[in-house]
């Protein structure tokens, strides 16, 4: 029985032993990864900057800051941390819960001056014996154009020392510039649905009455016909005026663009012609929302309803490699290339309503803004126009782009 019970413990001790020596190979492979103290506390930095920018980035708001205020407590070093917005104190993580009427009013104070202050244990009193807060330091958050938008308190258990006064306000400047930029996002959405919005006031008093009226005069004399012009007009405005969605794909533009022109075919009747050369490979495509559409919709209101006999309006898709190349081409009467590039300097300048003459300038301007918005100025419209020449409109879109896929 002794004999067996010697080899069990040596069988432990092996394994126990075996066990050890792993785990110092793990933690030796772990130390290969990140060599130095410098490389693993730099790692450990942006790491933690990473997981706190993310929630930030959302704006600032109680659940954010709930989010974000633990990581900014571990980048500051603070034994508790705060942040607050022009009125309230938003999240608090570590020590100072029962400071927070004082934190909240030096940090209103920090808003309304724009100035960081060092609290003492005499600014922060308290009745508790075991409190171990005797310090805190307080730094204004600032937003875009320079307005404070909150404020980032660091509580400390002795009186601030300038290490911990000084990545207060370093970790508060950065933080500030990431709420910054959840601003500039925010701005930037809202720009985007103004600009989507133009377009539908764009299309909307004209097509739609046009459009109404085709219909009508088909519902005595073909009322079935009547009925499909109905539904196409139906789905038409649906995609039109969908309010969600900053990106479509092509296969779902050129769905809709063709219930336009079927509806214009129904009104031009044979006047109206359309040639589509669409590669299958692009149809997935992503692109901006309402971004082919104007340019169809201007050949044929600018392009082909001035003109007397046939037109042709030719939509092309070719696939280029890593982009998209398309093509909206009408026979239309064109217009003097130096008219169109004052309009659309006009445009600009202009704060009021473009008015009826100006709508291809606004369409042309919108949709050209919107590709360099997403995808870089290299990315513009290619206008080729003159008199009595019609006028050829060209993009390029990147099949994949960070950021940008339809739906978003």
């Amino acid at each position: 029985m002794g004999g067996n019970l010697s080899a069990v413990f040596g069988v432990v001790s092996l394994v126990t032993a075996l066990g050890a020596a792993l785990f110092a190979v793990g933690r030796l492979r772990a130390r290969r990864g990140i060599a130095t103290a410098t490389q693993r506390a730099t790692y450990e930095v942006l790491h933690t900057a990473g997981l706190a920018a993310e929630p930030l980035r959302a704006g600032l708001s109680p659940a954010g800051a709930a989010k974000a205020v633990r990581h900014l407590r571990a980048l500051v070093g603070a034994v508790g941390l705060a942040l607050t917005d022009r009125d309230a104190l938003l999240a608090l993580d570590g020590r100072g819960t029962h400071h927070g009427e004082q934190l909240l009013g030096a940090a209103r104070r920090a808003v309304t001056t724009g100035r960081s202050t060092v609290l003492g244990e005499s600014e922060l009193r308290c009745d508790r014996v075991d409190c171990p807060v005797r310090g805190a330091v307080v730094a204004p958050l600032t937003g875009t154009d320079a307005r404070v938008v909150g404020a980032l308190v660091a509580v400390a258990d002795g009186p601030p020392a300038p290490g911990l006064v000084q990545a207060t306000l370093e970790t508060a400047h950065w933080a500030g510039n990431q709420l910054a930029l959840a601003e500039l996002d925010s701005s930037r959405e809202r720009l985007a649905r103004a600009e989507i919005r133009a377009l539908r006031a764009q299309i909307s008093p004209h097509f739609i009455y046009n459009a109404l009226t085709a219909i009508g005069s088909f519902v005595r004399t073909d009322p079935e016909r009547a009925r499909e012009l109905i539904l196409e007009f139906a789905e038409f405005t649906r995609y039109s005026f969908r309010a969600h969605g900053e990106f479509t794909t092509l296969a779902e533009e050129l769905r809709s663009i063709d219930r336009y022109l079927t509806i214009e075919r129904a009104r031009f009747g044979d006047r109206l012609q359309v040639r589509l050369q669409i590669a299958p490979e692009v149809l997935p495509v992503t692109l901006p929302f309402l971004c082919l559409q104007p340019l169809v919709e201007n050949a044929v209101r600018h392009g082909l309803s001035r003109k007397p006999g046939t037109g042709m309006v030719s939509i092309e898709a070719r696939d280029a490699g890593a982009e998209c190349h398309i093509t909206v081409e009408d026979d239309g009467v064109g217009m003097d290339p130096t008219t169109l590039t004052a309009g659309i300097a006009e445009l600009a300048r202009s704060t009021g309503d473009p008015g009826e003459d100006s709508g291809q300038h606004v369409g042309l301007s919108n949709v050209d803004e919107r590709l360099r918005s997403v995808f870089g100025d290299g990315f513009g419209l290619v206008v080729e126009t003159g008199l009595g020449s019609g006028t050829k409109v060209s993009m390029r879109v990147p099949k994949f782009h960070p950021g940008v896929r339809a739906g978003s």
